[in-house]
């Protein structure tokens, strides 16, 4: 394509969108564009970030407290940004909607929102994915946002009156300079304050245009499609001090003319944007107030305006403040600054306002801010924090707690683009495993009563992870036993929230497990990104417990003991191998399982009942056979398992899994019975040792100079067992063969 060619096809492109978006409006189009939509336009900050937040949609995901819990989109879009999804931290999401629905129904923000958690838990990872869904939603028709602006038309154009008083005639009686040409505009005066154009109305009759259009009153939610009050800023705003004295002097220049005024005023669309700071604004802890003012009407480019206006002292607000105004304003590690810093914070929390030398700001922004525990541990010890308590609202973000979430941070960062080799599978796996190991507390027996009481006590760590991430007990528990344990999972997933050292508050922190995952990309012994290599940087972090406060931890019954956590991952992971190499390897079907099973509960099923079952050979009907019932249940039962108990609980789980899946064709029993399953898997994969290690032996000669030992139909077998853990589990032929060495190595040898 010609150059010129391109730049005309972009150029249409652009010419369009731009006429498409409405981003140039006068005030008189604007007004028309509000009364489509009266209650898009008039949304405050809060409205509009919530907005943005169900715009994105919601769904259902699985968690420990409650079982299933909301999770907004939004914190999903990584399109160009690896960096940006929040992974988990569900409770963090649905606790600031609640926070933001509060403001609404206030009418204002009067609080500032306090993310608190240890350093690495994703606090500003969650703001920075809000920025960014305001960014995306501020470009779409539904986001659209306006601010004001005042043009002055060139001397030319008006005949030497400028727009004031003298012949009106010819293009003097344009009826609004909003449109106009570059050329024919003298001084175009931008509002820093990005001032809603409805402040252009005098507030009496704003409050009944906004009243008649929106259908709500200020604290009257309405009866219509959503509940809509109208905010604080909406109704009583004004123009900031520049724009007031520019609107002053028109109408004095006018003599009172308001629609004469309104004709310089221009509806400018805005977005959001992070890199220029245009309603959504980070401020790093520093000690300077985050407002000021500097004077306008001493730049020699205001010298352009008309006289009328010149002898007016114009003042122009600037700063984080207001650049962040009608979004977001962020405070990262808020409590870093001195205190003095930030005490304007009081009355600018509650009243949206900020008072300067020369007026005050009157400000619509979402304040957010960040902090360590430590630094909100020593700010609660202050005599101030009595004066900020009812005017913060505190968010806890800890570390999370579940491995597979916790997974989904390093898969999306450590990538074979990103570290420059093929990452092995469950090499992300481990590192996310033995992160969530470090953060886990023993449990608080005390808390509870009865059985249940022991049963907690004896949790080990291993197993409150399982605990946590599939609602998996112990294989050690009996079927009752489980029953109870999963009754009180959430109790046990919340039991230290309401202390200071509560779960999830210290352990390895991400950022922590993303450096030793790089490290071990950089391992020269393997190909791969290998898992063993990434066990080795954690043995090397365990060691370094002058830099970790964590590994400082005093172990309590097996918890805290993290030197101990990396050979328990590694365990972990010689499980994962095993089972992928012995299925692989093809020895047995699943489908194989799965009728076993499904005949030992055609038997169990009758025996409940009590009835008879025609036996398949003879026809007869006869008794359950109890040789072929408890030959299956000395394989899958708990020791300490009652078998009447176990088999009742079998029937009463098939039970509730038709009444939860009515619709379901057939059972899927390895869903419904996951524990049983890896347990039959076990049993038939120790009878066959011998068999397992030979063959995988075979695949390491395959891999080897020996590939010439085996006979035809030994490397037939190696090569369907190689791409069978290629396609279906990931593996390449280097970390295939590191795997299986390893495996050899701990479990064939």
């Amino acid at each position: 394509m010609e150059a010129r060619r391109f730049l005309q096809v972009v150029g249409e492109a652009v010419s369009t969108d731009f006429i498409k978006n409405r981003n140039i409006l006068s005030f008189e189009e604007y007004l028309g564009l509000f009364l489509q939509d009266p209650r898009r336009q008039a949304r405050s900050s809060a409205q509009y970030l919530r907005d943005v937040m169900d715009h994105f949609g919601v769904e259902e995901v699985r968690h420990p407290a409650g079982g299933k819990m909301r999770r907004f989109k939004l914190f999903d879009l990584v399109e160009h940004d690896r960096d940006g999804r929040v992974a988990g931290q569900e409770e963090v999401q649905n606790a600031v909607y609640r926070l933001l629905g509060n403001f609404v129904r206030a009418g204002r923000v009067n609080k500032l929102i306090l993310l608190h958690g240890p350093n690495g838990s994703a606090k500003s990872t969650f703001v920075n994915a809000l920025k960014h869904a305001l960014e995306v939603y501020s470009r779409e028709p539904e986001g659209a946002l306006y601010r004001v602006n005042w043009i002055f038309p060139t001397e030319k154009l008006v005949r030497g009156s400028i727009g004031f008083g003298g012949d009106r005639s010819g293009a003097g009686n344009l009826e609004t300079y909003a449109h106009l040409e570059p050329e024919n505009i003298e001084q175009k005066v931008s509002c820093s304050m990005k001032d809603h154009p409805l402040f252009l109305i005098p507030q009496e009759e704003r409050l009944k245009l906004l009243q008649q259009a929106c259908g709500a009153k200020k604290d009257e939610a309405s009866d219509g499609e959503a509940d809509f009050v109208l905010s604080d800023y909406i109704i009583g705003g004004e123009l900031c001090g520049k724009c007031r004295r520019i609107y002053t002097g028109l109408l004095s220049a006018y003599g009172g003319d308001y629609l004469q005024a309104l004709r310089h005023v221009q509806v400018e669309r805005f977005y959001i944007s992070r890199r220029y700071q245009v309603g959504a604004v980070t401020v790093e802890p520093q000690i300077s107030v985050d407002a000021g003012v500097h004077q306008v009407s001493a730049d020699p480019r205001q010298m352009t305006l008309p006289a009328p206006l010149q002898n007016l002292v114009l003042y122009d607000p600037h700063g984080p403040l207001v650049n962040a105004n009608r979004g977001i304003m962020e405070y990262s590690d808020l409590l870093k600054r001195p205190l003095e810093a930030f005490k304007y914070l009081l009355g600018a929390s509650e009243t949206a306002e900020v008072p300067l030398e020369l007026f005050v700001l009157q400000l619509d922004e979402v304040l957010i801010a960040s902090s360590n525990e430590k630094h909100l541990a020593a700010f609660k010890e202050l005599p101030d924090f009595a004066s900020f308590k009812g005017r913060i609202e505190l968010v806890r973000v800890p570390y999370l707690r579940r491995y597979k979430v916790e997974q989904q941070i390093y898969d999306a960062q450590i990538t074979t683009t990103a570290v420059g080799k093929h990452v092995a599978p469950h090499a992300t796996e481990v590192a996310a495993m033995w992160a969530v190991l470090t953060r886990l507390k023993k449990p608080i027996p005390d808390r509870y009563k009865g059985e249940i009481r022991e049963i907690v006590d004896g949790l080990r760590p291993l197993e409150k992870l399982y605990l946590y991430e599939e609602g998996k007990a112990p294989d050690r528990l009996g079927s009752q036993q489980v029953k109870e344990l999963r009754k009180h999972l959430e109790t046990i997933y919340g039991e230290s929230d309401a202390y200071p050292n509560y779960e999830g508050r210290s352990g390895a922190s991400a950022r922590e497990i993303k450096t030793a995952l790089f490290n071990a990309a950089q391992n020269p012994n393997y190909r791969c990104l290998n898992p063993l290599a990434v066990l080795e940087e954690l043995e090397a972090l365990c060691r370094d417990k002058s830099v970790y406060e964590f590994l400082q931890q005093e172990v309590v019954d097996g918890y805290h003991a993290h030197e101990e956590f990396v050979q328990t991952v590694q365990g972990e992971y010689a499980e994962r191998v095993d089972g992928e190499v012995r299925d692989s390897m093809g020895l047995v079907s699943e489908r194989q399982y799965e009728e076993l099973f499904e005949r030992y509960i055609q038997h169990v099923s009758h025996w409940t009942k009590g009835e008879r079952m025609r036996n398949r050979v003879t026809g007869e009907f006869e008794r359950p056979d109890e040789s072929l019932m408890a030959e299956m249940e000395s394989i899958v039962m708990p020791r300490s398992e009652d078998p009447g108990e176990f088999r009742r609980g079998l029937i009463t789980a098939i039970g509730a899994h038709r009444l939860d899946n009515p619709d379901a064709p057939t059972l899927d029993y390895p869903r419904v019975f996951p524990d049983v399953f890896r347990r039959l898997r076990s049993h038939f994969y120790e009878e066959r040792k011998r068999t397992l290690k030979r063959n995988a032996e075979n695949v390491l000669r395959y891999l080897s100079d020996e590939r010439h030992l085996l006979t035809s139909k030994e490397r037939t077998q190696v090569e369907q067992t190689l791409q069978t853990m290629q396609q279906r589990y990931g593996y390449c032929e280097h970390c295939a063969k590191d795997a299986i060495l390893f495996l050899v190595r701990e479990r064939y040898a």
